[in-house]
């Protein structure tokens, strides 16, 4: 399916001195741009509030907002960033408009505290959603009938994304740009905002206890050569003697420093070249799974499509360049609405066998 027609509409909702500006800075960053250059479609972005005028930032900065709830009731894209006063109870109808976008089928992201305005919507009821680790405790006692995971950058349901604070609304909406517009297209759209190209969902927020400078470049050296030889076999045994530690302590180290494990960390590489393998090659998907370290076309397909909610030849049809699919459709009938998952656990290997 070719790029639409038209412009997605993308609308960032906000509130009188409940808006976060790091927050609303980066979703103007990823769609308030015309990037169609790097396989993305155009975007029709702009800010709405209830009230429209001058809506005053939590730090007291004045924005210009020109649109009111009449704009939510048409975007493809609805982004709630922080909510920053848990006092003000978001308004009915302000709510109204979040439902009915929600049941159009429009996509709903929420960044930070955000997410206390699709929960007192009612759009989060029995799933599992993250926000800011510190206001996760306030979350799950507000609405008990969430599943909160205080831990993870975001959190995908398909049609909702929910992500943490600060910083990790940059991963979920890069998220979302490869999981609706392909790898290719996130890659390049990281590379312009010299951001990471991919950060997993289920990463940590925070890390407790960073590791020495010195350490930290000798474990940057093994995880570079791993990217450059993803093709062998590479066991935490392996990863571990490079970085001249015990398979034990270079575990421990390799969590601590980048807040997930070895087994996660190399099979989300491998998922990744094989994205943009499949996106930008014509080798069959035998060479690819070769290529990339899963071995047999078999394995590949099995976890591309746990991780990805679509098996490895379906995404070459969706994201082979110049026919990437449109993202949001008002029907709901997205590519694989649900299925991506940048939040699942992963298993680590056993220390000794293949990482």
């Amino acid at each position: 399916m070719a790029l639409p027609d038209r412009p997605l509409v993308v609308t960032v909702l906000v509130a009188d001195r409940l808006v976060a500006p790091f927050g609303l800075g980066v979703c103007n960053e990823v769609f308030g741009y015309d990037r169609s250059r790097l396989g993305l479609p155009r975007f029709d972005f702009g800010i709405a509030a209830e009230h429209p005028g001058v809506c005053r930032t939590d730090t007291g900065i004045g924005i210009l907002v020109e649109h009111d709830l009449e704009r939510v009731d048409r975007s493809d894209i609805l982004l709630v960033t922080a909510w920053e006063d848990f006092d003000a109870e978001p308004s009915p109808q302000l709510l109204d408009a979040v439902r009915r976008a929600h049941a159009r089928g429009a996509l709903l992201v929420s960044h930070c505290t955000g997410v206390f305005v699709l929960a007192a919507a009612g759009l989060l009821d029995g799933m599992r959603v993250t926000t800011h680790w510190k206001w996760t405790g306030e979350l799950a006692t507000r609405f008990p009938e969430l599943e909160v995971d205080p831990s993870v950058l975001y959190v995908d349901n398909g049609r909702i994304i929910t992500g943490a604070g600060t910083a990790a609304g940059v991963d979920a909406l890069l998220h979302l740009v490869r999981r609706e517009w392909g790898a290719n297209a996130a890659n390049s759209l990281a590379r312009e905002m010299v951001v990471p190209a991919h950060r997993d969902g289920g990463q940590a927020q925070f890390i407790d206890a960073p590791v020495a400078a010195c350490e930290d470049d000798r474990l940057g050296a093994v995880l570079e050569w791993a990217q450059q030889h993803l093709a062998e076999e590479i066991s935490v045994d392996l990863l571990a003697r490079r970085a001249l530690m015990s398979p034990r302590s270079f575990a421990r180290r390799f969590k601590a420093t980048t807040g997930t494990t070895p087994h996660a960390w190399l099979l989300a590489r491998r998922l990744d070249a094989a994205e943009v393998l499949l996106e930008e090659s014509d080798a069959s998907v035998e060479e690819i799974a070769r290529l990339v370290g899963f071995g047999t076309a078999a394995g590949l397909r099995e976890q591309f499509t746990r991780r990805r909610g679509v098996a490895p030849r379906a995404y070459r049809q969706t994201f082979r360049s110049g026919a990437r699919t449109a993202p949001v459709q008002l029907d709901g009938h997205r590519p694989w609405a649900g299925g991506v998952r940048g939040d699942e656990p992963l298993v680590e290997a056993e220390l000794g066998q293949p990482a």
